[in-house]
């Protein structure tokens, strides 16, 4: 079975968070939530990457690297999910 498919079956926020507690370290969370910060403050298109750096305590070449999967990588997957949210408390 695919870990897509897995996540897919779990059917709470809670069921996913424990789930994703079991998989990864406490730093591959924070990394990953860092990320997801940093791409949601990219897309907002409200701060500069210097900007971001200082609030949220990150590189300036993690926000390249994010900006990069996020506007020129074919994947689309932090696009697909930042529409998907845009208009909920998660936003």
């Amino acid at each position: 079975m695919k870990l897509t498919t897995a996540i897919l079956k779990l059917e709470t926020n809670k069921e996913i968070e424990n789930f994703l507690k079991d998989l990864m370290t406490p730093g591959e969370i924070k990394a990953i939530e860092e990320r997801w910060a940093i791409a949601k403050l990219l897309y907002k298109k409200e701060l500069t990457y210097r900007e971001i750096a200082e609030k949220l305590s990150v590189s300036t070449t993690t926000i390249t690297r994010v900006q990069r999967f996020l506007m020129k990588e074919s994947n689309n997957g932090y696009l697909t999910a930042l529409k998907k949210m845009k208009g909920t408390q998660y936003y």
